[in-house]
């Protein structure tokens, strides 16, 4: 298992390379990333297929500031290997669909691969100063990916995600470091503070500094704004990162700090962390059926899918928890492909995202594959049985039924506005009568980056949307292959709490 480490080193590795290579040979700046997140994944792969379930194992544990009580500690349960596993395959989909960048491509791929470093280093660190790091080396990127390589008011979308981001990450800093000095413990190791019992008091405001921090990222309402303007801002392969792990890393930080840590606190603010969750899945999902634009439709989408994450975690029964945790991989992965579908496929050959323009192009026919795609992620995305948000979501009402009964009720009034969101997409931008070809490429667009109008879909685009969805079909079909992981990791003494029903 030592060997998940190499997840981390590889990317950086990855990044060194590339800034060692050549200006302007963006193909091989293309190989350097895509070999290094390949490599990546295969590590994630392999530490996941030699995992034994219900045990934290500890990776690599060495001082890095012992005045401090601050080790380098990686170390790996269910939940974290889950989410691992997302992040390489994840990586791997994203580089596929950025496969015609030209534009500064050594900078663009050294951007991407320190994001993917720092995701993969939060999910393993077990050390909460180290964690806190890497959470700030993947969110410090995301400005510059978004920033050169973005559009539609780029500049704006990608300061909004660093402030919010920023934000969230001081509130957690004072959170981490009031822990420390209340516990008295003279450490950051996550095992140890959680069997520190905090004061109630302590715990009572502790927790939703940390946890609203954490959540921020994970586009919670009503803290959620930056989301959609991000994802809309951001190229194809930082849409897929945004909505597939960043969002992610806020929800696993929820559940492996705040949680773990201040119980007292969890018990007290679930209630309402319940409520603001559904109104996140029903206003997310109310918001994107009035859209015009293609890409905020799937923005706004992520926010509903992400309220049954935050819904999940605070039903503090087994089934809810482990499906939000397989929510969380679940949406990275249709997301991902939803994001893929509509800023490459779509936006990079016809050059808008109106809806209303799209109509009258009948993509079904210039574009058949994209079409074919589109279908098939937006029914894995409505949570169709055979796919893996179905099950998903279906643990997370399951859940919240035990928990919430009323507000279970209303999730499922969210879950039919996001059939019919996803249906109106589906139908205006692939579906409609033909009224004009599609647009030729504008003046003022960058010609390197963009493919011309109406050209076919690649072979790079193809790989990663039958892998996205494969995988999305293989945990609908046998959603065993991740909940025999997922599930026992609730049994280990960080989630205690969980056992007494979230009293200390």
């Amino acid at each position: 298992m030592t060997m998940l480490a190499w997840t981390i080193y590889i990317s950086f590795l990855g990044v060194l390379v590339l800034m060692l290579l050549p200006k302007g040979n963006a193909s091989a700046a293309r190989k350097v990333a895509m070999l290094s997140a390949v490599a990546g994944l295969l590590v994630a792969v392999a530490g996941f297929v030699q995992f034994k379930s219900g045990e934290i194992l500890t990776v690599a544990k060495l001082p890095w500031v012992p005045s401090l009580g601050i080790e380098f500690h990686l170390a790996a349960d269910g939940i974290s290997l889950t989410l691992v596993l997302l992040t390489g395959l994840a990586a791997v989909g994203g580089i596929l669909f950025s496969w015609n960048i030209e534009h500064r491509a050594k900078e663009f791929f050294a951007f991407y691969l320190a994001l993917i470093g720092g995701v993969y280093g939060v999910f393993l660190s077990f050390d909460l100063f180290l964690l806190f790091v890497f959470y700030e080396i993947a969110i410090v990127p995301k400005y510059f990916i978004i920033a050169i390589w973005g559009s539609t008011r780029k500049e704006y979308g990608a300061m909004k995600l660093a402030l919010y981001s920023f934000i969230g990450s001081a509130m957690v800093l004072v959170g981490l470091i009031a822990a420390y000095v209340v516990s008295g413990a003279h450490t950051f190791n996550v095992l140890e503070l959680a069997k520190y019992p905090f004061p109630h008091g302590f715990q009572m405001w502790a927790f939703p500094l940390v946890f609203v921090g954490f959540a921020i990222l994970a586009g919670m309402w009503p803290f959620h704004t930056w989301a959609p303007t991000g994802h809309v801002a951001a190229p194809t392969a930082a849409s897929m990162l945004l909505a597939g792990v960043v969002m992610k890393l806020g929800a696993y930080g929820c559940l492996r700090v705040a949680m773990t840590l201040f119980p007292e606190g969890l018990e007290a603010w679930k209630m309402w962390i319940a409520v603001l969750a559904v109104i996140g899945i029903v206003y997310g999902a109310l918001v994107a059926l009035v859209q015009k634009d293609f890409k905020f439709v799937i923005g706004y989408s992520s926010v509903s899918h992400m309220g049954f994450v935050m819904l999940g975690l605070v039903t503090l029964n087994t089934i809810g928890l482990s499906g939000a945790v397989l929510q969380m991989f679940s949406h990275g992965i249709i997301a991902g492909l939803l994001f893929a579908v509509v800023g490459r496929m779509v936006y990079e050959r016809t050059h808008t995202r109106e809806l209303a323009t799209l109509e009258g192009m009948n993509l079904v026919k210039a574009m058949p594959f994209a079409a074919v795609t589109f279908v098939i992620a937006g029914c894995a995305s409505m949570g169709l049985p055979g796919f893996s948000g179905f099950i998903a979501e279906l643990q997370v009402i399951i859940g919240a039924w035990q928990a919430f009964p009323t507000l279970a009720v209303l999730t499922g009034v969210g879950i039919v506005i996001g059939v019919a969101y996803t249906l109106r997409a589906m139908q205006k931008a692939f579906f409609g009568e033909e009224r004009r070809p599609l647009a030729r490429l504008d003046e003022n667009e960058d010609e390197h980056a963009v493919p011309e109008a109406g050209a076919p879909i690649s072979i790079p685009e193809r790989l990663g949307a039958v892998m996205l969805i494969g995988v999305s079909l293989l945990v609908g079909l046998y959603p065993r292959i991740l909940l025999d992981v997922i599930v026992p990791s609730f049994n280990s003494p960080l989630f205690d709490w969980l056992k007494k029903g979230g009293q200390p």
